[in-house]
């Protein structure tokens, strides 16, 4: 497998899903540019910060180029102020799920309200378990996308 590809499924998350006490980590990001055909992001968590280039989806939206370089901290704190408008703010909790981990996303500030899961695979096909928290499938919707809810915001909807 080309190692520039990231396979991912996204799910929204019941109101079974509980956070309490778990590790968590908060992430502010930005674009550079939207475009679906090269989304180019900025994200900061913690004391740390990486730009990232993401490719158009195949046509199931779970597989896409995807190309990541940490930089440091003081470049991307430099480089939001040029991103497009719509930061994105939310806390990512990590869920270990049989084999795999589900990253599960709560959205801040005008995504207040939205709660996503994904989860990254090595191929398209791979079985995982499904934890009774993990709701309606959303993998290649593009609304759900970070870079569409930068522009569209889940409380516009």
């Amino acid at each position: 497998m080309n190692k520039l590809q990231e396979v991912e499924r996204k799910f929204l998350v019941s109101d079974e899903f509980i956070k309490t006490g778990m590790d968590h980590k908060q992430i502010i990001q930005g674009f550079l540019n939207s475009d679906p055909e090269r989304t180019v992001r900025v994200r900061i968590s913690g004391e740390k910060a990486w730009l990232t280039v993401k490719g158009l989806g195949n046509r199931s939206g779970t597989t896409r180029f995807e190309w990541e370089k940490e930089i440091p901290l003081e470049d991307a704190n430099a480089l939001l102020p040029l991103c497009e408008k719509g930061i994105i703010a939310k806390t990512r909790y990590l869920v270990p799920v049989g084999n795999h981990v589900f990253e599960v996303d709560f959205f801040h500030e005008e995504n207040e309200g939205l709660v996503v899961a994904e989860i990254e695979l090595n191929h398209e096909d791979e079985a995982f378990m499904r934890p009774s928290w993990l709701g309606e499938e959303v993998t290649g919707q593009e609304k759900y996308y970070n870079s569409a809810l930068s522009k569209k915001p889940y409380i516009s909807w």
